[in-house]
């Protein structure tokens, strides 16, 4: 019966999460707070007490020989829930980038940020998605922020500058909306995956902080 109880509370809580007004920033200073960097046999994510952004911890990844990196969170209840709750949000990301090196030259990358529901998939997929290019970054040697503003999130149209995924092409599939997929966000990823867009192997040397949302008004 506990146990019963409990779940219904988180659930609950992811619930409301989203509710109304609210500003969460992970600084990396109090774990990982649902953030799971890239990882696998010859690359890693990890904290570092080295000083990030604001001179503090931050999350530094580190992968050669991989076609892109991801960062995604699907644990923490203020980065995921109903968006069409507020009224607006606002998603944010520091980066300094290190190196990204492709066969053997310096070279850049686009920083893309997706929203993922995967409620009810498409014809196989894995999930529904809205994403929006965040802009480039590639080793200035400098941090970088990087923002998105979504001002309303029950849109019944698609924002200038966001996309969909989840039709097997680089559209949302038939019957699904921007403001349906808000409505139930699983997961949230900051990538360098350009959706349609193929990639060689890349070494990357990188450090993101600061990983934010603010959301205003509620419905």
């Amino acid at each position: 019966m506990n146990k019963v109880c409990a779940a219904v509370l988180l659930s609950c809580a992811s619930t409301l999460a989203l509710a109304g007004p609210s500003s969460s920033t992970v600084t990396f200073s109090k774990g990982y707070e649902g953030w799971v960097g890239p990882s696998g046999t010859a690359g890693a994510s990890y904290i570092s007490s080295t000083p990030g952004n604001k001179y503090g911890p931050a999350l530094y990844t580190v992968h050669p020989e991989t076609f892109g990196l991801e960062w995604v969170n699907r644990d923490n209840p203020a980065f995921v829930g109903n968006f069409g709750s507020v009224q607006s949000v606002t998603i944010g990301i520091d980066i300094n980038v290190n190196s990204i090196r492709f066969r053997g030259r310096e070279v850049e990358r686009e920083l893309v940020v997706e929203l993922r529901d995967y409620d009810n998939p498409y014809n196989g997929m894995p999930y529904t998605a809205v994403w929006y290019k965040l802009g480039t970054i590639s080793n200035k040697g400098t941090w970088k922020h990087f923002q998105v503003t979504i001002p309303d999130t029950r849109a019944a149209t698609m924002p200038a500058g966001w996309g969909g995924l989840g039709s097997g092409e680089v559209s949302l599939p038939p019957g699904r909306s921007f403001a349906d997929v808000l409505a139930g966000v699983d997961e949230i990823a900051f990538t360098t995956f350009v959706p349609g867009y193929l990639y060689g192997f890349t070494n990357y040397d990188l450090v993101v902080d600061n990983l934010s949302i603010v959301t205003s008004g509620s419905r």
